[in-house]
C-alpha cells in the first residue's frame, strides 16, 4: 500500500498523558500543524488490548480518528529491561498503577531486577507513532533508544521512567537531561523522523 502524506492542518493527539502530548506538539511546531489532545477534546481512551506497541498505537489512533474526523497521531512506548525479558514492556504504564505513579514503577522495576538476579541493566525504551485517517488509513513507524539503568532515580526532568534510564555514551539520565537534548535523540525522535519522511516532506 502508497504511503500517505498529511495535508491537513489539524491533528488530534491521541493521548491524555499531559508529557506525551507536550512532547509531540513540540515536535510538530516546525510544521505548522495544529493539534489538540484526545483529552481536551473528551475523547474516551480506548482498552489497549494489543500484544505490541504498534498494535496499541493502531488502535489508539483509529479510534481517535474515527471518533474525531480528523487525522490522529497515538504514540505507545514503554520500557524494555533485557533482565526482565523485556518486561515491563507495553505494561510499562500498568506497572505505575491505577495512579500513574512511576516512582512505583521505578521501585518496581528495581526490585524485579534484584528478584531475577539481573547480571545486566542494559534497556532501551521503544515508541510506536500511528497516524491514522478517519477512512482507517494507517501509518506507523518504530523507534527506539538504547540505555542502561540507574538506581536511585535521578533529575526532576521529563515523565515517566525517564529518571532512571541513562542512554548509551551519557552519564546523565533522561530526568537529568536538558528536554531539548532528550528530544533530539530520544525513541519517539527516532520514530518521529520517519513520521516526518513519509507523511510530512
Amino acid at each position: 500500500m502508497p504511503h500517505r502524506h498529511f495535508e491537513g492542518k489539524k491533528l488530534v493527539v491521541a493521548s491524555h498523558n499531559k508529557g506525551k502530548v507536550r512532547e509531540i506538539r513540540e515536535l510538530l511546531v516546525p510544521f505548522g500543524v495544529e493539534t489538540i489532545s484526545a483529552g481536551e477534546l473528551d475523547l474516551d481512551e480506548p482498552e489497549e488490548t494489543g500484544t505490541t506497541f504498534k498494535a496499541n498505537a493502531e488502535l489508539k489512533a483509529l479510534a481517535a480518528a474515527r471518533a474525531s474526523g480528523v487525522p490522529a497521531l497515538a504514540d505507545d512506548s514503554g520500557l524494555c529491561v533485557d533482565g526482565l525479558g523485556g518486561e515491563p514492556g507495553i505494561y510499562s504504564a500498568r506497572w505505575a498503577g491505577p495512579s500513574k505513579d512511576f516512582a512505583i514503577a521505578m521501585e518496581k522495576v528495581e526490585q524485579e531486577l534484584k528478584a531475577h538476579k539481573a547480571t545486566t541493566r542494559a534497556a532501551h525504551f521503544t515508541c510506536a507513532l500511528s497516524l491514522a485517517w478517519p477512512d482507517g488509513h494507517v501509518e506507523t513507524f518504530e523507534g527506539y533508544v538504547h540505555g542502561s539503568l540507574v538506581w536511585p532515580p535521578r533529575g526532576q526532568q521529563g515523565f515517566g521512567y525517564d529518571p532512571v534510564f541513562e542512554p548509551d555514551g551519557f552519564d546523565i539520565t533522561f530526568g537529568e537531561m536538558d528536554p531539548d537534548a532528550k528530544h533530539a535523540m530520544s525513541h519517539r525522535a527516532d520514530a518521529f523522523k520517519q513520521l516526518i519522511e513519509v507523511c510530512f516532506k
